[in-house]
């Protein structure tokens, strides 16, 4: 792995008396599919909707490959490389497929949707978003409105908008949240595609999908980063048994 692509110190954020991130310290290498875990409440949302720009922190600072990103806001943040997935499958659903993705391409081109209705039939956007859905595997859904898909199709395509914005840091709340056996494993084929292709950091529940993809995890509890390691460092720590995965450890 390469010298890290994120760098958060100190991130701190409360909701009144809710201690929702506590001090975060985190670092992500450049090509490197990072998992963040831990029980519902653990802040795992807080946090990423602090490194997506979308929720100010109280303290701390976050760097993203070498600069001061701490002020700047969601879009700000999008145009330096990040790209956010959301718990909450997120997508134009009066729009087909394609155009979701083209909506994706043209934005990051810095075209106003004003221009929206013209801009459907420019090969300029049609091609990469029509590339995209290929490789997501919806390339024979192109033409479904997104209202339309199947549940595991539309988190494939929210992930397909946010590859359209070609990110350096692309953040996955929970991908494949809420997916049968069959389309988690589809989900868990794809994103290992893109390992060491594309910077992730990932929150999930579903430990398979985790252990499966993940090159380092971070444990979140009530807010702290309790450990940091390898899948099998994660899986051995006593600490991280006893307070996430539930097991009783043996002094």
């Amino acid at each position: 792995m390469n010298k890290p692509l994120l760098e958060v110190r100190g991130l701190t954020k409360s909701f009144g008396a809710l201690l929702a991130s506590d001090s975060v310290d985190l670092e992500v290498r450049e090509g490197e599919t990072h998992a963040v875990i831990g029980p519902n409440g653990a802040g795992k949302t807080t946090l990423i909707a602090q490194l997506a720009g979308n929720l100010r922190p109280d303290r701390g600072r976050v760097r993203f490959a070498g600069e001061d990103v701490t002020a700047l806001s969601a879009p700000a943040r999008s145009h330096r490389g990040f790209a956010r997935s959301f718990q909450i499958t997120s997508v134009y659903s009066e729009f087909t497929a394609l155009e979701n993705v083209m909506l994706a391409v043209q934005a990051h081109a810095g075209h106003s949707f004003r221009f929206w209705r013209p801009a459907r039939q420019e090969t300029a956007l049609r091609a990469p978003a029509r590339a995209i859905l290929e490789e997501v595997g919806l390339g024979e859904r192109s033409e479904v409105l997104a209202a339309n898909l199947a549940h595991g199709e539309q988190r494939a395509l929210e992930i397909a908008t946010a590859l359209a914005t070609r990110p350096r840091l692309m953040l996955l709340d929970e991908p494949v949240a809420g997916m049968g056996a069959e389309e988690t494993r589809h989900m868990i084929e794809f994103l290992s595609t893109l390992k060491g292709r594309k910077t992730i950091i990932l929150v999930e529940h579903d430990m398979d999908a985790v252990f499966s993809l993940a090159d380092r995890i971070s444990v979140l509890v009530y807010g702290r980063i309790i450990a940091t390691g390898t899948p099998e460092e994660i899986r051995a720590n006593a600490e991280v048994r006893r307070a996430y995965l539930g097991e009783e450890v043996r002094a």
